[in-house]
């Protein structure tokens, strides 16, 4: 999938795409015509930029609700002639997940709509599985003809029909579909589900990779054979050393780690740095001067792993470098240093945003060890976070962080974050929303009776308007 564009953080649009609470207190006194045009944009053309793990569909659910908003561009979007063309999930997934969300709701033509794209569009699984959460069983009966009729009935369609029922992620239609009253249904299904059984069994019965008593060079080999057709597999095998390598076998793994080739470093590396070996580190410095990218990566992803006295001490000595194991160092700091490392975080938190932007991978942790250490005077560059980057994860973490940190948090972003589309952020904002606001107390109460809220949420909720709760 390609990058999505983001527009900028103070407009509807902007607001919208990244899930902000703003975004929904902003859509619902803009003009609603306004409103729903930069909500369909963004459920039509998916802002998330992992869209596998980023939620937004309940968050993008609601907003059509208290819109009354039509479903017309969302249907024209699933039944366009595109969706034949571009079959990848990303194209239609979040639009269906929102429908599924408003059918949860009492939405009838959501319902519909799902329906009509699990007999006919091109990810017809995802609608299925949006619908084995919601639909009746006559409803799913229904969709029993036309959804195996997508498969042949000689071997191949057939080898294919098992792999789709072995793999569903919600089995409940096909459980149906294998007591349907039809012979020429429940037959084929059960067939598949039988094969698809089989075909399970008989890979867990040719497993590939390392045996009981290989040497430690023939990890290696496994490992170099991985790298050479594109297939990371050091780690895996690290942990294979750590069954077949013994006291004698040091000096090899240490050359390795040395000189070796790229797969045998990055195993050994790895291996080390997990043992907490005493030459782990000198060797993970020397592979980030002399090693190729993927042994630098290996040997920064193996540094960050430890958990050693020595390996944060170290850390705080390599911590300005301003290369990958500078960045390696300060994050370590934020996870494992103490109040006498807040600087070092610090700085590293400026130069990654001044650096890199509001969506640095580095960032997720340093804003973490930022929270965690207590670092007021961060409190700016965690605003800034906030606001600007395109990530709903990372601005939940920085949430987490201001609430650590920022005593406005409770009267300020704490109050948006009421409306955020990650319901970790809803409930840290739950937790310290200050109820003084009259939009704080209605929304906690709507939370609390909204059963597409998440349980944490509600949890949460509870602590502040329950009979015990003070704070209302």
């Amino acid at each position: 999938m390609f990058d999505p564009v983001i527009a900028p953080s103070g407009t509807l649009l902007g607001l919208l795409q990244r899930g902000r609470g703003d975004g929904t207190l902003h859509a619902l006194t803009a003009p609603r015509a306004e409103a729903l045009a930069a909500l369909n944009h963004c459920v039509l053309r998916d802002p998330r930029h992992d869209w596998q793990v980023e939620n937004r569909s309940l968050y993008y659910a609601r907003l059509y609700l208290d819109l009354n908003g039509e479903l017309d561009e969302i249907e024209a979007h699933l039944f366009d002639v595109e969706d034949t063309l571009d079959t990848e999930e990303s194209r239609t997934g979040l639009a269906l997940a929102v429908l599924g969300h408003l059918a949860s709701y009492g939405r009838r033509d959501a319902l519909e709509l799902l329906r009509r794209y699990a007999a006919s569009g091109s990810n017809w699984a995802w609608a299925l599985d949006e619908l084995a959460l919601r639909d009746d069983d006559a409803g799913l009966r229904a969709l029993a003809a036309p959804v195996l009729a997508r498969f042949a009935t000689d071997p191949e369609g057939e080898a294919e029909l098992a792999a789709v029922v072995r793999d569903a992620f919600e089995p409940r239609p096909w459980r149906l579909w294998a007591d349907d009253p039809r012979e020429s249904v429940a037959t084929r299904v059960r067939a598949a589900q039988e094969a698809g059984s089989f075909d399970r069994w008989q890979r867990q019965m040719r497993p590939s990779g390392p045996r009981p008593g290989w040497s430690v060079q023939a990890v290696f080999e496994w490992a170099q054979q991985g790298m050479e057709r594109g297939a990371a597999l050091h780690v895996p095998a690290a942990r294979c050393l750590t069954a077949v390598a013994g006291p004698e076998d040091r000096p090899e793994i240490l050359r390795a780690a040395e000189d070796g080739t790229d797969g045998a470093r990055c195993t050994a590396l790895r291996y080390l740095a997990d043992s907490d070996d005493p030459a782990a580190l000198e060797l993970i410095e020397v592979a980030v001067v002399t090693g190729s990218a993927v042994v630098v990566d290996a040997a920064v992803d193996a540094f960050e792993r430890m958990r050693s006295i020595a390996a944060v001490d170290r850390a705080r000595g390599w911590a300005r470098r301003p290369d990958p194991l500078g960045g390696a160092a300060a994050r370590m700091l934020a996870c494992l240093g103490g109040s006498k490392d807040s600087e070092l975080v610090l700085a590293a938190l400026r130069e990654a945003v001044r650096g890199e932007g509001p969506d640095a991978p580095t960032l997720w942790t340093l804003v973490d060890g930022t929270g965690r250490l207590g670092i007021t005077c961060a409190a700016p560059v965690l605003r800034h976070v906030y606001r600007e980057t395109a990530s709903s994860h990372l601005r939940g973490r920085a949430a987490r962080a201001l609430a650590a940190t920022d005593p406005s948090f409770a009267t300020g972003f704490a109050v948006e974050c009421l409306w955020d589309c990650e319901e970790t952020t809803r409930e840290i904002a739950a937790r310290h929303a200050e109820t003084g606001d009259t939009r704080v107390v209605e929304r906690l109460r709507r939370l609390a009776a909204d059963p597409a809220e998440e349980a944490e949420v509600q949890t949460a909720v509870r602590s502040r308007i329950g009979p015990d709760a003070a704070a209302m």
